[in-house]
């Protein structure tokens, strides 16, 4: 990899070899991406990456890395300066795809982005929490029955896919035969994952497939209409009750923040599933050791698969005011990627960051955000997931075996696994 170095009048170096701004570089086997990202933190300061000629829009503008744990966590936790808004993927929403659909918490900074949160927090109560928490335990063994007894060749689509899933149709009470609508939307709406390899170039877009976010929304209202006039234990009850600065929450919100906890939470917890199974059967030490004693190595085996997986790979933010950060001085109007992906493999914060360890301790990942107002609020629950999953798959007679390497999606975005092949054996 050639340094990139800053040209007269640039704002953004020019740069050669492993540029992240290239769909090119997303084709390349893993081992190189994460050679040329510890490469990128041994430099002073961040660096910026401009998309070639003729790259697809989805790449966005020219933006600055950073990849080095204590400067993603920095911006993190300071919004002021690193804003979410007008948009944290590429390209960044429109502003009429906004008003239509409601803009995604993800998106939203300062007062804007606190009163929605916090709504969303305090209907997250704990008795909700601890009726999901028994649910989660129930669907896990429901699901793990049924792939054991079926046929099915392909892991992906069965207990990964479906388990977040059902437990968020469950928690927000979402009625059973709304639910293969909802799966299929989903499906739909991630279909065009990742730089194709053959054809013409194409990146993952969260929010491609607005005509699939539609007809979620649709399922919401009707939803959400009948809660207002019969409210249920469920979190759509509690938040189209609740008041937002003496408001109930619109359709239009409450749709945005059921596709973003429906596309975001079913995505991110099935990969980590996926990676995690991957990952126990390429390290069979590992995997003996969880299986010795379930319950004490669990924590630490859910933390190092999120940590080495890193199911987001990067979220962008633009630069409100002058700043310096990591040998840096940012400008306004300055577009930064937090690679978290990167973040997780600092050699400056995690001994043999490239090894997977469930007994690694501490493990400060960045696998559900770096802190800050912006923290995934669905972390628990998918913790709760992965660990009630593979509680199913590793304490039984009948034995997951993955038969073949997992097959991944090429992405800038995330870290999706396409395919798991996989059988039961008897023990």
């Amino acid at each position: 990899m050639t340094v990139p170095t800053r040209m007269s009048g640039d704002r953004v170096p020019r740069t050669e070899g492993a540029n992240l701004a290239d769909p090119l570089f997303w084709q390349r086997p893993r081992t190189e991406r994460l050679k040329a990202f510890a490469q990128l933190r041994e430099l002073d300061a961040p660096v910026g990456f401009t998309p070639r000629a003729g790259a697809s829009r989805t790449f966005g503008t020219a933006f600055y890395a950073l990849v080095k744990h204590a400067d993603v966590r920095a911006a993190s936790r300071n919004p002021q300066i690193f804003a979410s808004a007008p948009g944290v993927t590429t390209p960044e929403p429109a502003r009429w795809a906004r008003a239509v659909f409601g803009n995604s918490m993800v998106n939203m900074d300062g007062a804007e982005h606190t009163a929605m949160r916090r709504i969303i927090s305090r209907s997250f109560t704990p008795r909700l929490l601890a009726a999901a928490e028994e649910n989660i335990h129930q669907v896990a063994r429901q699901l793990v029955d049924e792939v054991g007894a079926g046929s099915a060749a392909d892991f992906m689509p069965s207990a990964p896919a479906r388990l977040p899933l059902e437990v968020i149709c469950d928690l927000m009470g979402i009625p059973e035969h709304h639910r293969p609508e909802i799966a299929a939307q989903i499906n739909h709406a991630s279909e065009h994952v990742g730089v194709q390899r053959r054809g013409r170039a194409r990146l993952r877009v969260p929010g491609r497939g607005l005509r699939s976010l539609a007809r979620m929304q649709i399922v919401m209202a009707k939803v959400a209409r009948e809660r207002r006039r019969h409210p249920e234990d469920d979190l759509v009850s509690a938040l189209v009750n609740a008041d937002i600065d003496g408001e109930a929450l619109s359709s239009r919100q409450l749709g945005a923040f059921f596709s973003l906890l429906l596309v975001a939470g079913v995505e991110t917890t099935r990969n980590a599933i996926a990676h995690g199974l991957s990952l126990l059967t390429l390290h069979p030490e590992q995997r003996e050791l969880l299986e010795s004693d379930f319950d004490r190595y669990i924590d630490g085996a859910a933390d190092e698969i999120v940590r080495h997986s890193t199911p987001i790979i990067q979220f962008r933010r633009t630069v409100t005011a002058e700043y310096s950060l990591g040998g840096r001085t940012f400008l306004p109007g300055d577009k930064v990627a937090l690679f978290y992906a990167s973040a997780n493999r600092d050699a400056a914060v995690f001994t043999d960051p490239d090894s997977f360890d469930i007994t690694r301790s501490p493990n400060p990942h960045l696998g559900y955000g770096g802190g800050g107002p912006h923290h995934c609020l669905g972390a628990h629950l998918a913790r709760l997931e992965m660990k009630a999953l593979l509680r199913e798959l590793l304490t039984r007679k009948n034995i997951f075996r993955q038969v073949a390497e997992a097959e991944l999606v090429d992405s800038n975005f995330d870290n999706r696994v396409r395919s798991l092949p996989f059988t039961f054996q008897q023990t």
